[in-house]
C-alpha cells in the first residue's frame, strides 16, 4: 500500500457549518488511509489544514490572522519536513483561489468545495515541487460521501443527503461558493445510514444546504419525508436533520415529528427576519405569517418541540419597526434557542449593494436588545423540564469540569450531571443515560443519572 504520509502528522482546523465539519471528516480519512497522523494542535502538525467558512466577514479575519501567525511557530522535532505545509479549503478557499497566495504567500495549497479528493496530490507536489499548489474546480463530479472517513465519535456521523443550494437569498455566499443543488440517490443514503447502525452509530444527522427539497432535482418533487421514514427503518436510535427552509417544510415532513420513533422533538428553522418587507428584499419566499402557520402545524403534530432559529439584525435598510417585527415574532413564538447575527456584507451578493445608513450603535443597540428577548425565553423553556428523568446522548466529559459528564437530550439541550462512581467520562461517551434534572439555566439543563 502507497502511503506518502507516512510519519507525517496533520491537523484540521474547521471553521462553519456541518457540512465542512463533514468535509473534515472525509480529508482527516483520506489522510490517514494514506499513513498520515492526525494530532490535535499546530504546534504538532507538519500539515495544517483549514477548512474554512466565508458566510461573515469575521471569518475571513480570523482566517488571515491564523495562518500569517504560522510563521512564529517552529516545525516540531522530528518531523520529517523543513517546513509546515498550510493547506486552505472549503468556501473561502473556493470563493478567493489564487488570491489567497497572494494576500498569504506562505501558504502552500488552496482547494475548493468541489475538489476534497485533489487534496492528497496537492498536498504531495507542494512537499515534494514546492510552489503554491491551487486547484478550485466549478462544480463536483461526485459527493465528498464516496471518499473515506474518519469520525470524530464513533457514535454519532453526519450523513449529507444534498450538497449545493439553489436559494439565492440575497445576503449568502453558499450558493456561489457549494454550486447549485444536487441530491443523491435514495437508495445511496440508505445504504450508508444501515452501515452506520451495523457500525454501533446512536444519532444521525442528516445535511444539506436545504434538506426540505431533497430529491427535486432528481424525482421531479421533493422526498424528505420518505427519507425520514426509511431512516427510521434503519433501528438508529436518533435522528436529526440540518438546514430546514421554511419555504419548502411540507405539511407531510411535519407530521413526521409525531409519528417518527427516531426523529427527535427539535428543528432549527431560521426566520432570519419577522418584517415581511425585510424577508422580500432577502428573497426568502416566504411571509411572517407563513413562518408563524409553520411553528403552529408543528406544535400541534408535537407538542413538545423545540424550535431553534437564525436571525439577521440589521439588514441594510432594516427600520425601527423592522426590528419591531422581528422582535415580536421572536417574543411571541419562544425558541430555546436562537443564533443572532449582525448582517455582515458579502462581496459578490446582491445585498452588498443595498444602500444602507442606519449607524452601526443603532444596529448593536437592537442586537442587544433582541438577546435579552432571547435569553428570557431560553431559561423560561428549560424550566418545563426541571424535575423531569430524560434520557441523554452522553459526548463526554464537560469542556468546564472534568467530573461532569455533558450530554444532549431529545430536544438537544445540553445536559450535566456528576459522572458515576466507578466510571470515566470516556467510558459513558456514546452511551444514553437516564438523567433527572434538578437544575436548570438558560443554556444547559444539570441533574443526576438515575438507573
Amino acid at each position: 500500500m502507497h502511503t506518502p504520509f507516512m510519519n507525517m502528522t496533520f491537523c484540521v482546523r474547521t471553521f462553519g457549518c456541518q457540512m465542512n465539519k463533514h468535509d473534515s471528516e472525509r480529508i482527516a480519512g483520506m489522510l490517514e488511509g494514506l499513513g498520515g497522523l492526525m494530532v490535535d494542535t499546530v504546534e504538532e502538525a507538519d500539515i495544517l489544514i483549514y477548512m474554512t467558512c466565508c458566510v461573515r466577514e469575521a471569518a475571513d479575519t480570523r482566517l488571515y490572522g491564523q495562518v500569517a501567525s504560522l510563521k512564529n511557530i517552529p516545525v516540531r522535532s522530528g518531523s520529517p519536513l523543513s517546513k509546515r505545509i498550510v493547506a486552505v479549503g472549503g468556501c473561502i478557499g473556493q470563493r478567493d483561489g489564487d488570491e489567497l497566495t497572494k494576500k498569504l504567500p506562505h501558504l502552500d495549497v488552496v482547494f475548493g468545495t468541489h475538489n476534497l479528493a485533489s487534496l492528497p496530490h496537492l498536498l504531495q507536489a507542494a512537499i515534494e515541487e514546492g510552489g503554491h499548489q491551487v486547484e478550485v474546480l466549478d462544480a463536483s463530479s461526485s459527493f465528498p460521501t464516496e471518499l473515506p472517513t474518519s469520525r470524530e465519535h464513533s457514535w454519532a456521523a453526519w450523513l449529507p443527503i444534498t450538497i449545493g443550494c439553489n436559494n439565492f437569498c440575497t445576503y449568502c455566499i453558499v450558493p456561489y461558493v457549494r454550486g447549485r443543488e444536487k441530491s443523491r440517490p435514495i437508495e445511496d443514503i440508505i445504504a450508508e445510514a444501515e452501515r452506520y447502525v451495523a457500525a454501533g452509530v446512536k444519532e444521525i444527522t442528516l445535511l444539506g444546504q436545504n434538506v426540505n427539497s431533497y430529491g427535486r432535482d432528481l424525482y421531479g418533487s421533493p422526498r424528505f419525508a420518505q427519507i425520514l421514514k426509511a431512516l427510521d427503518e434503519t433501528g438508529v436510535e436518533r435522528l436529526r436533520f440540518a438546514t430546514s427552509h421554511p419555504k419548502d417544510l411540507s405539511d407531510e415532513v411535519i407530521a413526521q415529528f409525531g409519528s417518527l420513533r427516531s426523529l427527535m422533538p427539535a428543528l432549527h428553522l431560521p426566520a432570519q427576519s419577522g418584517s415581511d418587507r425585510i424577508l422580500q428584499l432577502m428573497n426568502r419566499r416566504y411571509t411572517s405569517a407563513h413562518y408563524r402557520q409553520l411553528v403552529s402545524k408543528l406544535r400541534d403534530a408535537c407538542p413538545d418541540i423545540a424550535l431553534s432559529t437564525d436571525i439577521i439584525v440589521g439588514f441594510p435598510g432594516e427600520t425601527e419597526k423592522d426590528f419591531m417585527d422581528t422582535a415580536r415574532l421572536v417574543d411571541e413564538i419562544g425558541y430555546h434557542q436562537v443564533f443572532t447575527f449582525i448582517y455582515s456584507k458579502r462581496e459578490g451578493t446582491p445585498a452588498a449593494s443595498m444602500e444602507d445608513n442606519t449607524p452601526h450603535e443603532v444596529i448593536q443597540k437592537r442586537f442587544d436588545r433582541l438577546v435579552d428577548i432571547v435569553q428570557a425565553h431560553a431559561f423560561e423553556k428549560n424550566q418545563l423540564d426541571l424535575g423531569a428523568t430524560i434520557p441523554v446522548l452522553v459526548e463526554g466529559s464537560s469542556k468546564r469540569d472534568e467530573l461532569l459528564i455533558a450530554g444532549k437530550s431529545p430536544k438537544n439541550q445540553t445536559v450535566h450531571a456528576p459522572v458515576p462512581v466507578g466510571k470515566t467520562p470516556e467510558q459513558l461517551a456514546g452511551s444514553i443515560v437516564n438523567i433527572r434534572i434538578n437544575e436548570a439555566k438558560t443554556w444547559y439543563l444539570a441533574g443526576d443519572i438515575v438507573e
